[in-house]
């Protein structure tokens, strides 16, 4: 499906000519006239990308910029900005404005599309579909850390420290971010608290050229999240568009304006902890989608296969692995007679010592209800049994503590069975350790009892 771009300019020969181009690129290419419709534009059809003039009469591209960031339906769609004007004022009030590039007539060919690209890709990557899906179906939690803004660390890298002294000095009275000096090596090493952007001179040393450490950088994982800046000559358009289809999240001529450049910085550092944050959301939905949320063990989703390859496992060193499946008795009346924040609390307490019973390695997950599963990996069967029972003694010795007061004596039954077959699977050998569970529970309950073995 192709790209759909929104030219706004007031112009027709000029809107005509973007058209042209964009078409050319196979991008599917629309038109405005002027401001208003611009924004009705944007919110009914929600371009990928807008093209907007700066200079318009009755409502002009820093208006339109505002309009379609103040809307959350539009607030992220990339803009770029263009005029024939190229003073600083300008161009610093478009991007405050929340442009996210400020190009000055005649606009290089190579360069707008290789911005466009850019700005796209930027968006894809920052979008996360998948993670703002998953917020719908209430899996993700707000993920604690991003929610107030604090000083970013950016990283200067120049051939010379003279250079790189220059930019600090240029940036730090717009900025309140960190700016830190730093050589090539120190930046490739990394550390715990790596800089969220990275301003790179376009030759570093004999031989290491920005486009050569932004490659570098992208490829640590360390850093390969960053926001990258390269600063080149005022004349490089080809290299340019080249370091935007590389990677590159921005591009500064050499004489670069101190305050236009701290505005680029922010909205690269923005960019950057927008990404953070929807991947540190991501990776706590993906957790939360395989854990038990009550208990904070592991669920069934992800207790299957694991079990799986601990039995393939047993199976090729000839190593049994003990596999329980563990049922509270009577935990119905506990429900009934002290209610559900009651029954909770001891599924929890239950949880809780069981996990400190075992060992590291060893499975323990929650498969629903007051059942418990737990594997006990490279096991013989007498130890088998005494694991059982110390797991067993866990729940009975000590009542549990319930949040109404009181304290409430607790058993729980065990079904045991071992696997060394390669011919099982993990719900094979469960259903095994089910059947000596229900054996446990009509012999009295409060006990372990020993599933039949298979054939290896």
């Amino acid at each position: 499906m192709a790209r759909r771009i929104l030219i706004v300019d007031d112009v027709p020969t000029n809107r005509i000519i973007l058209k042209v181009k964009l078409t050319a690129a196979c991008y599917e290419a629309s038109m405005a006239s002027g401001g208003a419709e611009a924004v009705a534009m944007a919110q009914r059809d929600l371009p990928d990308l807008i093209l907007l003039d700066y200079a318009m009469p009755e409502m002009d591209g820093i208006a339109v910029c505002r309009a379609l960031r103040a809307d959350p339906a539009t607030a992220r769609i990339p803009v770029i900005m263009f005029t024939n004007s190229g003073d600083d004022t300008s161009r610093i009030a478009a991007l405050r404005a929340g442009a996210d590039d400020f190009l000055t007539k005649p606009i290089d060919d190579k360069v707008l599309m290789a911005r466009i690209r850019n700005l796209m890709r930027a968006r894809d990557t920052t979008g996360f579909p998948v993670a703002d899906g998953i917020d719908g179906l209430g899996f993700a939690e707000p993920t604690a850390g991003f929610d107030v803004p604090q000083p970013g660390c950016i990283a200067l890298l120049a051939p010379r420290p003279e250079t790189a002294l220059r930019w600090r000095k240029a940036l730090a009275q717009h900025l309140p971010d960190r700016l830190v000096v730093m050589t090539r090596e120190a930046a490739l090493e990394g550390g715990d608290h790596p800089p969220d952007l990275y301003i790179l001179a376009a030759d570093l040393e004999p031989g290491v050229s920005g486009m050569q450490m932004m490659s570098d950088l992208r490829s640590r994982p360390e850093s390969c999240h960053a926001a990258i800046c390269l600063v080149l000559p005022t004349d490089a358009h080809a290299e340019a568009a080249t370091a935007l289809d590389l990677g590159a999240d921005d591009v500064l001529r050499e004489d670069f304006d101190g305050a236009e450049a701290a505005v680029r910085a922010q909205t690269l550092i923005a960019r950057k902890r927008e990404g953070d944050r929807q991947r540190a959301r991501l990776a706590e939905s993906l957790r939360l989608s395989v854990t038990d949320p009550l208990t904070g063990l592991h669920n069934r989703r992800y207790a299957l296969p694991v079990l799986g390859r601990l039995i393939t496992a047993a199976a090729r060193t000839r190593r049994p692995c003990a596999v329980m499946v563990l049922d509270l008795d009577r935990f119905k009346t506990v429900n009934d007679h002290y209610g559900h924040a009651a029954g909770d609390s001891v599924l929890v307490e239950v949880a809780n010592r069981l996990s400190a019973t075992l060992r590291l390695g060893d499975l323990i997950a929650r498969l629903g209800g007051e059942e418990f599963l737990v594997a006990i990996p490279d096991v013989p069967e007498p130890e088998a049994r005494d694991r059982a029972e110390r797991l067993r003694r866990a729940i009975s010795d000590r009542p549990v503590t319930l949040p109404c007061g009181g304290r409430l004596g607790m058993t729980v039954s065990i079904g045991l069975a071992l696997s060394s077959s390669a011919l099982e699977t993990a719900d094979m050998v469960i259903g095994r350790a089910d059947r000596a569970l229900l054996a446990a529970k009509a012999e009295g309950r409060n006990q372990v009892t020993m599933g039949g073995r298979t054939a290896a």
